[in-house]
């Protein structure tokens, strides 16, 4: 077992599937002799060479057809759109092509495709760096939706992704790449180094997709997140002695729904927290289901603690992050109910 960090462990995942099966090619905007901008593909190229790790044009559209035609002919690319900003321009090849093609050829083809982007906000990145649309894709049949929210579950889930035989979007959330974040943005950053999710193996392993993790167990209530946020609720319970019961999702789709039943069976009440802004979002999803299969467990109104529904701002960007104030109050209203 090996101290990492996010970045270090998705890097790790990358070097084991690439060692692991030569169809496995990784590309994207300087992605290869760079590395990545957030260093994620580090040292790939020099140990793969140019052919395995390269880089592409400014081109999303470009990046995602190469990788769906790549995919359609037996490789296994992984591709890196350099901020979930910018996957717009590719949303036609993901939706109308890689998700649809095992359904239009009747399962003679595949697309065993992974694109892996930085996603989410706390970075002062402003309406263009900071988004996080991972809703939106959830929307789409034949799309896998994955977010971690530790070093130890990014390279599980990572493998878990690059080996699945369908498409999967895989959202990184870059608040958290160097350390967990509690939402408390004016305290010193705690590193990975710290945490016990830091010590990852330095081999290969899966985290099967669709698995939600129990990361704290309580009686109190259910409190659903991913990401950045699985921190941010872990820290408000700790601080305030809750005893919420704390269900990190890890993937949105497939969805580990009997975890989340069984947990809101037990508690009777449920919390759900995700950055992204509120109409639209997973959150909504997540509210649906639980009052369609616990209606008669549920003791409260299920509640939302989300981003607001305007860009994201970059001078008001603790106004609009989901932090502990804003759980907290959402935390004693359920209790409260």
């Amino acid at each position: 077992m090996t101290a990492m960090n996010m970045v270090q462990a998705i890097n790790s995942a990358l070097d084991v599937c690439m060692a692991a099966d030569p169809d496995v090619v990784i590309f994207g905007e300087d992605v290869g002799y760079f590395g990545g901008v957030f260093r994620a593909t580090a040292g790939l190229q020099k140990k793969y060479g140019k052919t395995r790790a390269f880089d592409t044009p400014i081109n999303e559209t470009g990046i995602i057809g190469v990788a769906v035609g790549m995919a359609s002919y037996g490789l296994r690319p992984v591709a890196e759109i350099q901020f979930a900003d910018y996957i717009y321009p590719a949303f036609d090849q993901l939706v109308s092509e890689a998700a649809r093609l095992r359904y239009r050829s009747a399962g003679e083809f595949t697309a065993p495709l992974t694109v892996r982007s930085p996603f989410g906000g706390g970075i002062f990145g402003g309406q263009t760096h900071s988004q996080s649309p991972e809703g939106i894709f959830t929307h789409v049949s034949g799309l896998k939706t994955v977010i971690p929210s530790t070093p130890y579950d990014a390279k599980g889930l990572l493998i878990a992704a690059i080996e699945d035989n369908d498409p999967v979007l895989f959202f990184e959330p870059k608040r958290i790449y160097n350390g967990p974040f509690d939402g408390h943005y004016d305290r010193p950053v705690q590193p990975w180094a710290k945490h016990p999710a830091a010590e990852v193996p330095e081999g290969h392993y899966v985290i099967p997709l669709g698995r939600a993790n129990v990361v704290r167990e309580g009686e109190a209530m259910t409190i659903l997140a991913y990401g950045t946020m699985v921190h941010v609720v872990a820290g408000v319970l700790a601080e305030h002695g809750i005893d919420g019961e704390l269900i990190d999702l890890r993937t949105l789709v497939p969805l580990d729904i009997d975890a989340i039943e069984a947990s809101v069976r037990k508690t009777g009440r449920c919390v759900i927290v995700h950055e992204a802004t509120r109409t639209g979002g997973f959150g909504a999803e997540l509210s649906a289901l639980v009052q369609e299969r616990c209606f008669y467990a549920l003791e409260a109104p299920i509640e939302r603690v989300t981003g607001w529904d305007t860009p994201y701002p970059h001078s008001l960007e603790w106004a609009y992050f989901p932090g502990p104030v804003r759980v907290m109050e959402a935390l004693k209203r359920v209790m409260e109910s």
